[in-house]
């Protein structure tokens, strides 16, 4: 059975159509009935589990929201970017490329997720920052203010790197190191 339509309402997002979607049961905090944000086409948002993209926010391309994932606010998410488990990506937030942010991953504000970054576990990524490249942030770390990662850089354990911080190239952090 389907828990969402796509309706009449369309929007062009960088040239592609999408559609505003329309719950057709109730599941979590979502209603029958209750409209959501706009996707390309049923390839973007899965029929099963409690995902759902809410109102203003945009899935198209190949990308892929399921689980019982959540995309609000204004984010815009594409390319072959996947939102999994229970991941939650809102603000302004912008993936693309083959970003991909799962288990209880948060993801929020103006950040920008793209190429082949992962974004998993406990992990928060907010405020301005960029991840790109290979890297990967997992556990309980966090990425914020305008700190900029990339290359083939691994974080984990309860790291965190802000500030003005551009970090790049096979660097791993991990345990309680803080990068400001």
């Amino acid at each position: 059975m389907k828990k969402y339509e796509l309706t009449d309402e369309i929007i062009t997002v960088e040239g592609r159509t999408l559609h505003q979607i329309r719950a057709l049961l109730n599941f979590e905090d979502v209603m029958s009935g209750e409209l959501g944000g706009f996707i390309e086409n049923e390839k973007n948002l899965s029929q099963e589990g409690n995902c759902w993209i809410y109102p203003a926010a945009r899935v198209f391309d190949n990308a892929r929201v399921s689980g019982d994932s959540e995309v609000f606010g204004n984010a815009k998410v594409s390319g072959h970017a996947t939102i999994s488990d229970s991941a939650k990506v809102g603000g302004n937030a912008e993936l693309f490329g083959y970003a991909r942010i799962f288990g209880n991953a948060k993801v929020s504000d103006n950040t920008k997720i793209s190429s082949n970054a992962g974004i998993s576990d406990e992990a928060c990524v907010y405020e301005n920052a960029e991840v790109s490249g290979n890297v990967r942030v997992f556990e309980n770390s966090k990425i914020y203010g305008n700190a900029k990662v990339g290359g083939n850089v691994a974080i984990s354990g309860n790291a965190e790197v802000f500030g003005d911080i551009e970090l790049s190239g096979n660097n791993k952090i991990s345990g309680n190191s803080r990068i400001c």
